[in-house]
């Protein structure tokens, strides 16, 4: 277990409010224990189902980010590809630019030739290009290429509640 792995032990209650959130990440606590009672046959307060959701969001079991529509911004998929002599020194302060770019949405390390990936967001593509521009100039020497692309359509975005269902087992 990694030290970012929540300690919970789900009940069949908590997967239950987990799939509903996934289903209306807007849903009330009000609504929810409706959809509790009347979908699954569980008699909860509003108070329980809403102190349930803040133990668990406190605790880490789910993140919340607010993702505005992509007809405001402009999403990218960054792909970075290692420069092994270099590497060693300035791994670390490459890593943390882009972990802490207000650009960087989504960040996370892969095997394969670009090991770094994240999905950024800009206002236009100049930003985009000065952004490329001003991480090769701070940290060019970590990096042998940046492979950057366009998402055009985000098709679906979102976590299928039936996906949650083997938090319980």
């Amino acid at each position: 277990m990694s030290d970012d792995t929540p300690e919970w032990e789900f009940s069949e209650r908590d997967v239950t409010i987990l799939r509903e959130l996934a289903r209306d990440p807007q849903v009330s606590s009000r609504q929810l224990t409706g959809v509790l009672a009347e979908k699954y046959d569980i008699d909860v307060s509003h108070v329980t189902v809403s102190e349930s959701i803040r133990r668990m969001r406190e605790a880490g079991v789910f993140r919340e980010a607010i993702i505005p529509n992509e007809e405001f911004f402009i999403f990218g998929l960054f792909e970075f590809k290692f420069n092994g002599e270099r590497f060693a020194e300035g791994w670390r302060p490459a890593m943390e630019y882009i972990r802490d770019s207000p650009n960087t949405l989504f960040y996370f390390l892969s095997d394969g030739e670009y090991q770094w990936k994240t999905v950024m967001m800009f206002p236009t593509r100049e930003a985009e290009s000065r952004w490329i521009h001003e991480f090769y100039k701070a940290h060019g020497g970590v990096v042998s290429n940046i492979r950057n692309s366009v998402v055009t359509n985000v098709l679906k975005f979102g976590t299928d509640p039936e996906l949650l269902e083997s938090l319980g087992e």
